[in-house]
């Protein structure tokens, strides 16, 4: 497990990638450096021997020419004593040591397939001239190290076949070979030596670039990122308080950074919210009160308003018939105290009697119309025939319209219309329009009640358009508002077209009205069409108005 994380650390990893990397880099490099080096000591040795052949030719041709063998051959010995000589042989044409530093090998004949003559008498014709890298040989020797063997031809040359010495034919080429045993333990020792320095280089290099790229890798990479988790596990604990020490400037220095910042925002943030929830309560209980009270206050200014309109409208309304009635009951008074016998003056207190009588009828009246405005009448809806209830309203302003000269005009659909009502208010409603009508029309005029369907028959529209004085545009607003006429003073009170109004919207309608000065006003009524069918048996108000009527 604890193997596990740390191989997923990303410094382990980082880590354990550049050691690889360095590894594998070195190891090429020291292959490359000790394979150089064999190959420069190598080429270094053959060169010595190469030099070392061509010295002992040189040295000796001239007592070969001379024929002083014993001077050629100590030549050879004193040469082969050196340092680094392991044996030097001459051999002739036939295979047959004729000289060797080993004084037991002269006279002895060699294998022709043997290592040395193998590189010229190889093939079935010998090689008249011998490459450089067939020319050496390596061998193990009998004390167990290297031995590096140069062949070397000696050369029949022109001054050395016309020698009076001896005589060798022109045609023959090579007299013999001088083989050149050099030992290379020495050198062996020295490639030995430098692979191990090599190597030691390399582990060194290797312990200390791990060294240094490991305590790089802690301290800018581990350190820093393993801060960056405690705090953002701490965080994730609710710990918000955690902050990050930063010790460097690069990308994880700005990260932790705005780890710290982010951190101090979540506590801000933290801190205000628990400070609202902890008066979110309080507040709201407050902002209730607040808005209870206001709300109180509003309710109670518009009772006080609605009331003292209301009482001034009153008062100012019923004051007027009252002072009526007050000054014509003192004039009364007084005449009784004036006159001792008031049977002369009875046609004036006919008079006076009568201004108070109208006067008291007009005060019964303004609270008659108020007790109707403020009344809430019965709910009680029947599905009705609309034409009956026109018909029983326009019978009931007859005897207005023909006091006045006012033609009228009525147009109803063919087929009965069906409505869900209460036929006494619907009738009550178009009896005030109709009154209002007759009463704009002084002089006379003419008066219409239209009906119809409309919107896909699932309304009827009543159309009540008169002839008359007509109201103003700035008006029309106003006409349903409680105690506001256009009439003359003492003519109305302004609580019809209110109760109109009440009437239609108890009955889920809507009323419009379309008025010109001097041209006329028209009244539009929209009432919605019951279309489910009539209970069997099922008589309608109106219907049953009408049989009493007809009985009376």
């Amino acid at each position: 497990m604890i193997k596990a994380f740390i191989f997923r650390q990303l410094s382990t990893r980082l880590f354990i990638l550049l050691i690889i990397l360095l590894i594998g880099s070195l190891s090429v490099y020291t292959y490359l450096n000790i394979k150089v080096q064999k190959e420069h000591l190598m080429e270094n040795v053959i060169a010595n021997a190469d030099r070392a052949s061509e010295l002992i030719l040189r040295s000796t041709r001239y007592s070969m020419l001379l024929n002083r063998k014993e001077d050629v051959y100590q030549i050879i010995r004193t040469v082969g004593e050196a340092s680094g000589f392991d044996g030097i042989r001459i051999y002739n044409k036939t295979g047959e040591i004729i000289f060797s530093t080993d004084r037991n090998e002269p006279g002895h004949k060699v294998d022709m397939n043997a290592e040395a003559c193998n590189i010229c008498h190889g093939e079935s014709a010998p090689h008249k001239a011998i490459s450089s890298s067939l020319a050496t040989r390596i061998f193990q020797s009998a004390k167990g190290y290297r031995v590096l063997g140069l062949i070397s031809p000696i050369r029949n040359e022109n001054d050395c076949s016309s020698a009076s010495c001896h005589a060798h034919p022109a045609s023959q080429t090579i007299l013999g070979v001088l083989d050149v045993k050099m030992s290379l333990e020495s050198a062996d020792e020295a490639i030995a030596e430098s692979e191990r320095k090599t190597i030691i280089f390399f582990l060194v290099t290797i312990l200390a670039v791990a060294l240094v790229s490991g305590i790089f890798i802690w301290r800018m990479v581990h350190t820093p990122v393993k801060q960056l988790i405690l705090g953002t596990r701490a965080l994730s604990e609710g710990n918000l308080e955690h902050r990050i020490q930063i010790n460097s400037s690069n990308e994880i220095g700005e990260l932790s950074r705005s780890f710290n910042k982010m951190a101090e925002d979540l506590q801000n943030a933290r801190n205000e919210t628990t400070n609202w929830s902890n008066t979110l309560s309080q507040k709201v209980k407050e902002r209730t009160e607040e808005l209870q009270e206001a709300q109180g206050h509003i309710i109670q200014v518009e009772k006080m308003a609605s009331l003292g309109k209301l009482s001034a409208i009153m008062a100012h309304e019923i004051n007027n018939p009252l002072a009526g009635i007050l000054i014509y009951t003192k004039l009364i008074l007084k005449k009784l105290d004036t006159y001792k016998s008031p049977q002369g003056n009875q046609s004036d207190f006919k008079k006076y009697l009568t201004l108070i009588e109208n006067e008291t009828s007009r005060c019964g009246n303004i609270v008659k119309n108020l007790l109707l405005f403020a009344r809430k009448s019965s709910t009680e809806f029947k599905k009705e025939d609309l034409a009956g209830i026109i018909d029983k309203s326009t019978q009931l302003i007859k005897h207005h319209l023909a006091i006045q000269n006012i033609q009228f005009h009525k147009q109803l659909p063919e087929n009965s219309v069906y409505i869900n009502c209460n036929a006494n208010r619907l009738q009550q409603a178009l009896v005030a329009l109709l009154i209002n009508a007759v009463e704009s029309m002084d002089s006379g005029g003419n008066l219409s009640l239209e009906m119809q369907l409309c919107k896909a028959n699932k309304f009827t529209e009543i159309k009540i358009s008169d002839t008359g004085h007509g109201i103003r545009k700035e008006l029309i607003p106003n006409i349903f508002e409680p105690f506001f006429t256009t009439k003359q003073k003492g003519k109305g009170v302004g609580l019809g077209l209110s109760v109109v109004y009440g009437i239609v919207k108890d009955h889920n309608g809507d009323i419009q009205v379309v008025s010109e000065v001097n041209k006329g006003t028209t009244f539009t009524l929209l009432l919605p069409v019951d279309t489910e069918p009539s209970s069997i048996g099922e008589e309608s108000t109106v219907e049953a108005q009408s049989k009493y009527h007809e009985k009376e």
